[in-house]
């Protein structure tokens, strides 16, 4: 099973949870109950129940994934064409990518919003690596490198 259908059946299950956790909250069962009946924290049902009180059932459906929370394989295949450019082809001032400036190149590119993290896992999935070559390619320039 893939990450995102992964993502999708955990999305439906939580839904589930917060139906089930409405039922409970019309019988009056008291949150801690709930909690353990569900197998939730009870962090999670002390944030349920005021929503369900002010808004019914219709407050605990889900939201959504939040809108831009991913990249299309287009708007990848066109991040590894601004990656490729290097950072000084963006405004940087060396040619050192960090996750934070690649966040960053998102951000301002394609108005999506990652956690560090996130670009970190972008990044493996695009096949990146943070590592350092260990050889230096042969047409390297060290004049220009200096400069």
């Amino acid at each position: 099973m893939g990450t995102q259908t992964r993502r999708q059946v955990s999305a439906v299950e939580a839904e589930r949870r917060r139906m089930q956790a409405a039922d409970l909250f019309e019988q009056g069962v008291r949150q801690s109950k709930v909690a353990d009946m569900l197998g939730v924290t009870p962090q999670a049902v002390s944030l349920w129940r005021p929503a369900w009180a002010e808004g019914g059932r219709e407050a605990l459906l889900s939201k959504g994934s939040g809108g831009n929370s991913y990249l299309s394989a287009g708007q990848e295949a066109e991040l590894e064409v601004l990656l490729w450019a290097g950072p000084m082809a963006h405004g940087w001032d060396d040619q050192r990518w960090t996750l934070a400036r690649i966040g960053r190149l998102i951000e301002e590119r394609f108005h999506v919003t990652y956690e560090i993290s996130g670009v970190w896992r972008l990044l493996d999935h695009l096949g990146w690596s943070w590592q350092v070559p260990k050889v230096r390619a042969v047409e390297r320039n060290e004049e220009a490198i200096a400069a």
